[in-house]
Formats: C-alpha cells, structure tokens, sequence
C-alpha cells in the first residue's frame, strides 16, 4: 500500500487556496492527490481512497477546515513528510527560525502559528539546502524579501515567499511532466531550466528590472536543488539497501 503523498506544486496550491480563499478547495487538491495513483480511481473515487493508504492527520485536519491562517512548526514538518525526498524536521525549522534566519521570524505571523508566507519560506530553506550553504540562501533571499518589521508584520519587497514557492514548484513539475531530467545532457538541462525560469521571471510585471533579474537566478537555483534533493534521496535509499538489506 502506497503512502499518501503529495508533489511540492500540490501543496503550494493548497498554500494559495488557504491564502485567496477561492477557487479550488484544499479538500479538491487532497483528493485528487489521494486517488492519483490508485487503479479505478478514475472511475470511482471512493474506491480508489480506499485502496489507498490512510490520511495522515495533518492531510485530514486541512480536508476538513475551512479556514486556516497558519501552522505550527509540528504541522508544518508533517507537510514536509508529505513531500517526495523532504528532509525538514521540528529541530531543524527552530535553529532556523531562532538563528539561521531570524530576522524573518522575529515571531509567529497567525497567532501562536506561522503565517503562510512563514510556512513557504521554511520548505524554501529545505529545498535550498540541498545545495546551497545558509549563508547564501539568506543573501538570495535579501535580493526578493525585506525582513519582518519590529511588530512581526511582512515587509516583503515585490514577491511574497507563498509566490516564490508557488512559481519554482510549478516549473519543476511542468519540467518533471516533460521528462526532462531524464532525456538530456547537463548543457541542454541547463539552457532549458534557464530560459523557463527567464519566462517565468518576465511574467512578473511589479517587479523591477533588477528584481526580475534576481528572480530569474533564484527560481533557476530552487528547480535543480530539488532534483539535487531528488539524487540524494536515491541514494540514501542504496545506501541504506546495501548496509541493513544482507544478512549478517
């Protein structure tokens, strides 16, 4: 039986629903994440859920509300675990939010939660990770966003972080559905993965000149950390196979 999963663009829309509050429903995404892969779910639904894994709780607790503002670093590390090749942890996201990079986080944005745009740039940092050192991250990060001002609120310079991580999860999945990771040469990929992430980048009126500029470097460098995650994950899963799948 199949775990329940979600690809990152999936929860990035169920970000945005939570956020524009029309439109599709996180109860709409979830569903259809939960039949994907199941036989028959085409034609039934309700059959194909129940071939499938169980919801996890945090999947169940957004199929049944209405409203919801923000997360906790728990619930935000269960989205994470809902993710293909997803590292993120609660001991992780408190160094980040406490240290790494604090001056995003001065506090909690929904309540006792993290605002949305918080929970984004946390799977940001996970994704980014992959690659880069914290140091570079925060200064790719100073190029889009402004830091939180002194009474928590959002000083956000031209592009939310809920929209940056909508933008490069919805690039990396339309390269995903393309084949592309597995049908061309690194100078190919790399001229393809530039020039879609240039699109993108152009797409974006409100920005300045030199925003769009930056824009363009960051999606680029988000969309190859999550394939770099994506081959790491591969193989931690050989690695673990050859040291506890022989018998002693």
């Amino acid at each position: 039986m199949d775990r329940f999963w979600l690809t990152r663009q999936e929860l990035a829309n169920v970000l945005r629903s939570l956020e524009e509050r029309g439109g599709e429903k996180p109860s709409d995404i979830l569903r259809h994440a939960w039949t994907r892969n199941e036989p028959g779910a085409g034609q039934s639904e309700i059959r194909g859920m129940l071939r499938g894994s169980p919801l996890p709780p945090i999947a169940e607790k957004l199929m049944r509300c209405t409203e919801r503002r923000g997360f906790s670093l728990h619930e935000i590390a269960d989205l994470g675990h809902l993710l293909e090749f997803s590292t993120l942890s609660v001991t992780s996201m408190q160094n980040w939010v406490k240290r790494d990079f604090k001056m995003y986080f001065h506090c909690p944005q929904a309540g006792k939660k993290y605002s949305l745009n918080q929970t984004a740039l946390l799977l940001m940092i996970d994704d980014l990770k992959a690659n880069l050192d914290f140091e570079s991250i925060r200064r790719l990060f100073a190029m889009l966003f402004c830091e939180s001002e002194d009474n928590g609120k959002p000083a956000l310079a031209g592009i939310t972080p809920l929209s940056l991580f909508d933008r490069y999860t919805s690039l990396y999945q339309a390269l995903d559905r393309r084949k592309q990771w597995e049908s061309m040469k690194e100078e190919q990929l790399e001229q393809v993965v530039w020039e879609e992430a240039a699109k993108s980048a152009e797409a974006m009126p409100a920005l300045s000149a030199d925003q769009k500029a930056a824009l363009h470097t960051v999606l680029f460098v988000a969309v190859i950390s999550i394939q770099a995650a994506r081959l790491q994950a591969l193989a931690r899963h050989y690695c673990q196979a050859a040291l506890y799948m022989r018998k002693p």
